[in-house]
């Protein structure tokens, strides 16, 4: 009775802290509910989040909230054509000693912080995107043959314009599955305009106040993956990446006609985490069909290759996860 009662208080304090967090963000950010609540999530998961908006939509400013929010050392990398590997990771350089020596010492990039927003990581090149794929997978980063350990926590933010592709190298399959989710910055409605006008145009900008440090992120992290998975949701979340497959025997008619390749693993461990998540914050100790669904267009909508065909007829990624979560629970009514 005991121990249920202190995971009880834990959840509790795992909703309070979240709703702190983003009560804190909100005062900078208007609106963007989704895409607050996702990156919160994304960061406590300990995945990486793709934003993807036109200009203006206020990302970046998002990013830097969150991290004034979270006692969190925040850095930001602009892609260009131009930028090196050696810019992201850092390099070694030479620097004299006490006794009039030289040696070498390691001088960190950016990617030494806890949380990272690279801005446009579609306009730099394939090899300098590459650079990030280690620090997102392992968290560390190699330089002349030495490993260095990035900082816990550790989130990777990254922003993509969907419009402009002059200049651009679109992101590798490989590097996509790396991120946790993606998120689609909308554009916002007129009253969350008109606060936007008012929050920014007036003799004194709103800031957000550090609230939760990173070692209680850590924490809540610990705490969510404790949340326990039933056989039937774990099937469920299963069968849902398994239909994204037009190869498998659970493929939907629409998968068939236009995707070309379906999620990886990555994209099951994202929905169950996510989820997981998701059911505490509903005041749950254990994960419903429902909150995989909720988790699917987040984290499926970037794992799924379109055909020619999909691609021709307009078909977007969302409406392939829309039509799978009704496949899905069709067969589960029909079971």
């Amino acid at each position: 009775m005991l121990e249920a009662e202190e995971i009880r208080e834990q959840l509790v304090g795992f909703r309070d802290d979240f709703q702190k967090l983003r009560t804190e963000v909100g005062r900078v950010i208007v609106g963007q509910r989704e895409i607050v609540d996702g990156t919160l999530a994304a960061l406590i998961a300990g995945g990486h989040v793709l934003l993807e908006g036109v200009p203006g939509l206020g990302k970046t400013m998002l990013v830097r909230t969150l991290a004034e929010a979270l006692h969190l050392e925040f850095s930001r990398v602009q892609f260009t054509p131009d930028l090196m590997p050696a810019d992201l990771v850092g390099t070694n350089v030479v620097v004299e000693t006490p006794d009039s020596g030289r040696r070498f010492k390691f001088q960190k990039g950016p990617l030494f912080a806890n949380i990272v927003l690279t801005d446009e990581i579609n306009r730099a090149t394939p090899k300098t995107q590459s650079a990030l794929l280690e620090a997102m997978a392992e968290q560390s980063v190699t330089v002349a043959g030495q490993t260095y350990a990035l900082p816990k926590p550790f989130l990777v933010l990254a922003t993509q314009n969907p419009l402009e592709m002059e200049g651009t190298y679109p992101l590798p399959e490989a590097q996509l599955d790396r991120f946790f989710m993606k998120l689609l910055v909308q554009y916002p409605t007129a009253d969350d305009l008109s606060t936007i006008l008012n929050r920014t145009t007036g003799s004194q900008t709103p800031k957000a106040e550090a609230v939760i440090s990173g070692e209680r992120i850590l924490e809540l992290r610990e705490l969510a993956r404790q949340i326990p998975v039933g056989e039937d949701v774990q099937r469920y979340a299963i069968n849902m990446v398994l239909a994204t497959h037009p190869d498998q025997s659970v493929a939907t008619d629409m998968v068939k006609q236009y995707v070309r390749f379906g999620a990886s693993p990555r994209g099951a461990q994202a929905l169950i985490l996510y989820a997981k998540i998701l059911a505490i914050l509903d005041s749950r100790f254990h994960i419903a069909k429902d909150d995989v669904n909720v988790a699917a267009p987040a984290v499926l909508r970037h794992r799924m290759i379109l055909n020619f065909e999909g691609q021709a007829e307009n078909v977007s990624p969302d409406d392939v996860v829309a039509d799978l979560i009704r496949h899905a629970n069709g067969s589960s009514a029909a079971a």
